[in-house]
C-alpha cells in the first residue's frame, strides 16, 4: 500500500463489493479445510482499505476474515477502523463476538466503528458490544 495515496471515500456498497471480490471458497489439504468462504473489507480512520479472507481449519486454528483484514491493517501500523463489513457468497454477515472483541482490544476508538450488518443495517461496535470484556480499559485515562 502506498502511504501517500489519497484516502478512499468508498460507499457502503463499494466497501461490500470489495469484500465480495474475495469470496470464492476453495479446499485446502482436504475438502473440509477451506479458505475464502467469507471475505472482509475495512476502511481505516486514515481512509485506507484493507481486506481479508477466513480460514476454516481443523482444531480451531483457523480465523475469521475480519481478523485477516485487521492483521493487514496492523502491518501498516494503523489501528483505528472507520467501517467494516464481512460477506459470504450470499449476504453480509454480522461479526462474531471474537471479531468484535478483536476490534475493541486493538484501539478503544473502534467502539465507534460502523459495522455493516445484514439487511442494510448499520451499527456501531459500541451497539454490538455494549459491555466489552475489557470495558474498564476503555475508560479514558485508564491503563492496564
Amino acid at each position: 500500500m502506498d502511504a501517500t495515496a489519497k484516502p478512499l471515500e468508498l460507499s457502503d456498497a463499494e466497501l461490500t463489493d470489495e469484500a465480495k471480490r474475495l469470496v470464492g471458497e476453495f479446499a485446502l489439504l482436504k475438502p473440509s479445510l477451506t479458505a475464502a468462504a467469507v471475505g472482509a473489507a475495512l476502511v481505516t480512520d486514515a481512509g485506507h482499505l484493507y481486506t481479508g479472507i477466513n480460514l476454516d481449519l481443523a482444531c480451531g486454528i483457523g480465523f475469521c476474515a475480519e481478523h485477516s483484514a485487521v492483521a493487514e491493517m496492523l502491518k501498516h501500523r494503523e489501528t483505528c477502523v472507520r467501517r467494516i463489513v464481512a460477506v459470504d457468497d450470499e449476504r453480509v454477515v454480522a461479526p462474531c463476538g471474537r471479531c468484535r472483541e478483536l476490534l475493541v482490544q486493538i484501539d478503544r476508538r473502534n467502539m465507534e466503528c460502523v459495522v455493516l450488518m445484514p439487511g442494510g443495517e448499520r451499527r456501531t461496535l459500541r451497539q454490538l458490544l455494549p459491555e466489552a470484556w475489557l470495558e474498564h480499559l476503555l475508560v479514558e485515562g485508564k491503563r492496564a
